[in-house]
């Protein structure tokens, strides 16, 4: 195996994810293809089109040149179009087609994995003609692609993979955009604590400390007298984090101490996710 060791855990993240999806997809029938997912607008088949999308795209393919209908009503911004071209070109397609055009791209991307020598630090392509780190590329990639993962295990009511390894890609990737979430958007005090309790499948205690100039640093240590502490279990953290589920849908999942104004600026901006 030639890839990198700091790429070796983010290739095993989405090697897991994708296989997951591939046999949750095998057993369904057509109609099932058409429910609805965590993820405004889209179905079962428009998730797994934007799977093969993002792993065309890793795989360095042209996009597809396609006109979007004017009637998307999920589709409000340039992020959005730009990701639903993979989707909305794949919108007719039928079970046979989304299977094996799914399992063509694994062998592609596995065939890619297998000859990857590149540095970590090499610059590639990334969304929008965007330029990003290769490890950042893989780490973003497999944390997209277990999420929807979770995304078609909610919608057949297929349930797993919560402590799998992209869920602990995915830990860590949340994880860091916390400092900016309670710091920036939330404008939590300067020179306070906020602590998050997460417990489950994946569990963690952090502390994000705010210091005197408004930055936020993530911390391990629990902290004295924090400003507010969330306490959570894992799944509702992701369903939170990612935009599929209101702060006051999972309420009775969700318990807040501390400041009541605070906890309610955190979890009004706790969406990471475009």
């Amino acid at each position: 195996m030639s890839l990198h060791p700091t790429l070796q855990p983010y290739a095993d993240a989405w090697t897991h994810s994708i296989e997951a999806i591939s046999e949750l997809l095998q057993p369904l029938a057509e109609a099932e293809w058409n429910r609805r997912t965590p993820c405004p607008g889209w179905s079962v088949r428009d998730v797994v089109s934007h799977v093969i999308g993002l792993d065309c795209e890793m795989l360095g393919d042209p996009r597809p040149i396609h006109s979007l209908p004017r009637d998307l009503f999920h589709v409000t911004n340039e992020h959005q179009r730009y990701m639903e071209m993979q989707v909305d070109v794949r919108r007719h397609h039928t079970a046979p087609e989304m299977t094996s055009e799914l399992e063509y791209v694994i062998i592609r991307r596995n065939r890619q994995l297998r000859n990857e020598s590149r540095d970590p630090g090499t610059k590639v392509r990334g969304p929008h003609g965007s330029e990003l780190t290769l490890e950042e590329s893989m780490r973003r990639h497999a944390f997209a692609v277990w999420v929807h993962e979770q995304d078609l295990r909610t919608a057949l009511g297929r349930p797993g993979s919560l402590d799998s390894p992209g869920a602990l890609v995915a830990r860590d990737v949340l994880l860091g955009e916390l400092p900016r979430v309670v710091a920036e958007d939330a404008q939590a005090p300067r020179s306070s604590a906020i602590v998050f309790d997460v417990h489950g499948p994946v569990e963690f205690l952090r502390t994000i400390r705010v210091d005197i100039q408004g930055r936020g640093t993530l911390e391990t240590a629990p902290a004295l007298g924090p400003a507010a502490t969330l306490t959570l279990d894992w799944e509702t953290y992701v369903r939170l984090a990612c935009g599929r589920v209101t702060p006051e849908s999972v309420s009775d999942r969700l318990k807040t101490e501390g400041d009541p104004e605070l906890t309610a600026a955190i979890l009004r901006n706790f969406t990471v996710t475009q």
